[in-house]
């Protein structure tokens, strides 16, 4: 699931994140399948609190 190839940026990340969202509400994947994207949803969600904490100390302002 993970991309090694290229940096992730906050884009990238949204954008699966997006794509997992989409892919549990189909209800058509199995149960260690959603464990697996929960799992990676976490990571991504994280990556993307960081990204706009350091954005937002950075620059002085919320975002």
């Amino acid at each position: 699931m993970k991309k090694d190839k290229e940096p992730m940026t906050y884009e990238s990340a949204y954008a699966e994140l997006q794509q997992i969202v989409a892919d549990l509400q189909s209800e058509s994947i199995g149960i260690d399948v959603m464990a697996g994207k929960i799992a990676r949803a976490q990571e991504l969600i994280e990556f993307c609190r960081n990204k706009l904490r350091e954005t937002e100390e950075a620059t002085g302002k919320l975002i």
